[in-house]
């Protein structure tokens, strides 16, 4: 294959990955704790007989944007948002240990705490059970309180924790369903420093007019690398005719 096709081919084909990415950032951009995707590409050279005169591009480790997101108070006792650097443990479908932003929690049928997305939130012992109560706060330390039912309201229980952590940002890597988790699979402690924000929620951090815009660009240079493969053909065909000639 001609170089010139080899190394528009690859980049393309990181465009259309890039493409894809932006897409999600946008699908997301009502996410509640949602942190949008980076794309990150590097250059390597095309080894191979001849000089090293040309090079493609390669997608290397995905990363996100840990920019805070916007706060919105709603009033309900069950939202909670972290207050600057943090994350919240939740159980994923697969029984592992991932961490979140999103903390839009509600109780199940069952009594199990749980976000929006029906995972359930974990505590200093395993996931968190609320009994049947009349009420229920959450303090900024992640304590869960409850006053039962038929107990007067100055009956106030502690019934656990919300698992709080804070990571080095280096040291995680967003996994396939969105939670994050330690780049060697391992568990992370619990973090006294991290703080919520009670009735409140943090929204996405994706700026729709930027990943549009992002979108405009990687569309264009895609078309760019789509016009150098047919131009390397183009070349390919003349000096086929000029060596036939």
């Amino acid at each position: 294959m001609d170089k010139l096709a080899y190394i528009a081919m690859s980049g393309a084909k990181e465009s259309v990955l890039a493409q894809v990415n932006v897409a999600n950032n946008l699908a997301n951009a009502s996410t509640n704790g949602f942190r949008a995707d980076l794309n990150q590409a590097q250059s390597f050279p095309v080894m191979g007989k001849g000089l090293a005169t040309r090079v493609f591009s390669l997608a290397t480790t995905q990363s996100a944007n840990f920019k805070s997101g916007p706060l919105m108070s709603t009033g309900n006792p069950l939202d909670v948002a972290i207050r600057g650097d943090g994350f919240l443990a939740v159980q994923a479908k697969d029984g592992s240990e991932g961490y979140t932003r999103n903390g839009e929690l509600s109780i199940s049928s069952s009594g199990l705490l749980q976000n929006s997305f029906g995972q359930p939130v974990m505590g200093d012992g395993g996931p968190l059970i609320v009994p049947p109560q009349e009420s229920v706060e959450i303090g900024r330390d992640g304590t869960v309180s409850i006053r039962p039912m038929g107990a007067p309201e100055s009956a106030i229980q502690v019934i656990g924790r919300l698992k709080l952590v804070n990571p080095n940002l280096n040291e995680i890597t967003k996994r396939a369903d969105g939670l994050f988790e330690k780049k060697d699979k391992s568990l992370l402690n619990s973090d006294a420093s991290v703080t919520l924000e009670s009735r409140t929620l943090e929204g996405s951090n994706v700026s729709p007019v930027e990943e549009m815009t992002k979108m405009i660009e990687l569309s264009r240079r895609f078309e760019v690398q789509i016009k150098m493969i047919k131009d390397s053909a183009d070349n390919d065909q003349a000096l086929d005719r000029l060596l036939q000639g």
